[in-house]
């Protein structure tokens, strides 16, 4: 997100609210000032992803970072993933899965799908806040494609 960092934008799906509270205030104090979308659900995520016509094609041209969790109420993390990943317009939009999960089958089918970033979120609060000040770090020199 170098040159043009305000160009990206971040979309994150998780339902923990004091969780998204907390990754937004500390991407903030990493200095990531990119306008943040946040959805408390898969349904309403992948609305705002694929748009009114499901196609995608909404954020053509648009630079995403998408932040999943997996344990949504609604939609798993996983089909998100796999429905980003195989989307003509958005498959190129790294994904950051975010969750507390840590089984070692999981990780593998988040990766087997085309997730580009595991973490598994520390349960300590301070643990937590620090991985995600360095996650904000890592955001400030990646580069992320516009989607086709």
């Amino acid at each position: 997100m170098s040159q043009d960092s305000r160009a990206v934008s971040i979309v994150m799906i998780e339902d923990d609210e004091g969780h998204a509270r907390l990754i937004e205030k500390n991407l903030r104090r990493a200095g990531v000032h990119n306008e943040l979308m946040s959805f408390r659900d898969g349904t309403s995520g992948l609305a705002h992803l694929f748009g009114p016509d499901g196609s995608g094609e909404v954020n053509k041209g648009r630079a995403l970072l998408i932040l999943l969790d997996l344990n949504l109420p609604d939609i798993s993390g996983t089909e998100i993933l796999r429905r980003v990943k195989e989307n003509d317009h958005l498959k190129l939009s790294p994904v950051v899965v975010l969750t507390t999960t840590d089984d070692k089958v999981e990780i593998q089918r988040c990766y087997d799908l085309g997730c580009n970033v595991y973490i598994t979120k520390p349960v300590n609060y301070e643990n937590f806040a620090n991985a995600i000040r360095q996650l904000g770090l890592f955001f400030s020199v990646i580069q992320v494609p516009e989607t086709p």
